[in-house]
């Protein structure tokens, strides 16, 4: 079933996209960011699973531009029913399992939905693609949307590049490298126009709380124990979830069929580095809680297995070839995530209200 079809769309000439996983943390981003600056619709196809968040597309909703289907991509007949009735000139795919944690007590999840999904997107978008006229054939596109964290692990120095070895080193990053592996080869094999990105971590305001950031921002106002894995000197780059959008953006825009494009937020920094900053945050912006400082709710438990020491990427190609550089830094972006979760307890609420409490995942005896 596909809800809410064509209501409101009075503009049927207007041109379309489809975005995959658009309820989720980057994709609901991207939907709200495509409706407030682009003037084509997007059907936003979402299974809602447990991270996917309607409640994060409430400014949207009611756009006569924007439609929701509910349904998941590895249902290959749904999505040609809405390749066919859309007749959408790009693919933006971000629907994936996206949790490490999640992916160390359960990967068959992450194999059906980012492998087999993936594929499954692939294989009826590129049927599609075939049957359309010459000229739209030549204009489409298929973007997949991945990780960093299919290179592996990097020393203390260095970044990883567009031509960077794949070395993925949990389940999660293991289906992501296949999928882009399968978007790479069916390019190759069958000349589809695909563009592949792979981003930082990404943080800011409607991110799921069991991410670092989030959780570690709701924790501390509560009085709850913030976990650390490990030692916390484990290295990401942060980059906020706005400038990622306008990367992509960019690249559906301007990008060379067949090439990949690393996204980066310049910000590296060690998990615990990233915690202590959020505490001081915390304390600033809530100044009379009772538990405070809220450093002193940091607690250190057994590290993730497998967990990879350090990411870094370099971005100079997007920014060379394409334009793109990130405006938001770490003490601007941070601050900002800080303000929303605490200014936001409704949405907080809601999205925590199920099974999920808010805890460390993963760690399989």
């Amino acid at each position: 079933m596909i809800p809410n079809r064509l209501m409101g769309w009075d503009d049927m000439n207007a041109e379309s996209i489809l975005v995959t996983g658009g309820a989720g943390f980057i994709g609901g981003a991207f939907v709200r960011q495509w409706i407030g600056a682009e003037r084509e619709r997007l059907v936003n196809l979402d299974a809602l699973t447990y991270a996917g968040n309607l409640d994060s597309l409430a400014s949207v909703q009611d756009d006569p531009r924007y439609m929701f289907a509910h349904g998941d991509i590895c249902d290959g007949e749904l999505v040609s029913e809405l390749l066919r009735e859309h007749q959408p000139r790009a693919i933006v795919h971000f629907a994936a399992e996206s949790h490490v944690d999640r992916s160390i007590d359960g990967p068959l999840a992450f194999i059906q939905t980012n492998v087999v999904g993936t594929w499954t997107l692939l294989d009826r978008t590129m049927k599609y693609w075939r049957d359309l006229p010459a000229e739209q054939r030549e204009r489409f596109r298929f973007l997949h949307v991945s990780t960093d964290e299919v290179y592996g692990s990097l020393g203390p120095t260095g970044a990883f590049s567009e031509t960077t070895r794949y070395s993925p080193n949990s389940p999660y990053a293991a289906s992501k490298a296949s999928s882009d592996h399968f978007v790479r080869a069916y390019e190759h094999t069958f000349h589809f126009p695909t563009l592949i990105t792979n981003c930082s971590n990404n943080y800011g305001p409607f991110q799921f709380p069991e991410k670092l950031i989030p959780l570690m921002i709701l924790n501390a106002l509560e009085g709850k124990p913030l976990p650390v894995y490990g030692d916390g000197q484990q290295v990401r780059d942060w980059l906020y979830v706005d400038d990622h959008c306008r990367a992509l953006r960019t690249v559906l825009a301007k990008g060379t069929i067949g090439e990949t494009y690393n996204i980066g937020g310049n910000c590296e920094r060690a998990n615990l580095e990233i915690v202590k900053t959020v505490c001081a945050l915390v304390d600033k912006l809530r100044p009379n809680l009772p538990h405070g400082p809220c450093e002193k709710l940091i607690k250190y438990v057994q590290d993730r297995p497998g967990h990879d020491r350090r990411y870094a990427i370099d971005a100079s190609k997007i920014k060379l070839e394409l334009g793109w550089e990130p405006q938001q830094n770490l003490t601007t972006g941070l601050e900002a995530t800080v303000r929303w979760f605490l200014d936001n307890p409704t949405w907080v609420e809601r999205i925590t209200s199920g099974v999920y409490a808010r805890e460390r995942l993963g760690l399989t005896s």
